[in-house]
């Protein structure tokens, strides 16, 4: 366009790079919850790791289980909860709407779903554990119930901000999609 030894461009004293270098705040809040949402993914697998940890420590022998229980029937399902996790990081380096949308849909069928019904199972095994003192299942020593009690409450707490960071971040998309149409 310019160069030193060239003409300046018409129309420009070049004092006018501002406006061109300001970054427009849909990209700025695209930046951001992306960032988010890649920060609760990482926290998510780790939980996922924590839930296939028990279920294959359990099922292939390799610890008693003394040491660690036979898992509870919610976490079966839960382990597909891979499946929104990978969508969810597959939309972000390009912004795939359509795989941000399968990772929100999929997020409450795989994610949260499994966890209400996990809440629903163990309840009677709290409930007994609360009041008579008595724990039959155990991982490394704690109650089974309590360990995965804490797990539930923070998993639930991950993926409900997950879905909200998603959805605001599907917003942004959205508006910017819209303006690039408008003009």
């Amino acid at each position: 366009m310019t160069s030193r030894v060239g003409p300046r461009a018409a129309g420009t004293n070049g004092s006018d790079f501002k406006r061109r270098e300001r970054v427009s705040p849909n990209y700025q809040m695209s930046a951001t919850l992306k960032s988010e949402v890649k920060k609760l993914n990482l926290i998510h697998f780790l939980i996922w790791l924590l839930v296939a940890a028990q279920v294959t420590i359990s099922h292939f022998n390799l610890l008693s289980h003394d040491m660690v229980s036979m898992p509870y029937q919610w976490e079966y399902p839960y382990l597909l909860s891979l499946f929104p996790l990978l969508c969810s990081s597959l939309s972000l380096p390009k912004n795939n709407i359509s795989y941000l949308v399968i990772s929100m849909i999929s997020a409450g069928l795989f994610n949260v779903a499994p966890l209400i019904y996990g809440g629903m199972e163990m309840f009677p095994v709290a409930q007994q554990l609360y009041r008579h003192g008595k724990a039959y299942r155990f991982i490394f020593g704690f109650s089974a119930v309590t360990v995965m009690y804490l797990i539930m409450v923070v998993a639930i707490q991950v993926h409900a901000w997950q879905l909200y960071y998603m959805k605001r971040l599907l917003d942004s998309w959205f508006n910017a999609t819209e303006e690039k149409k408008k003009k």
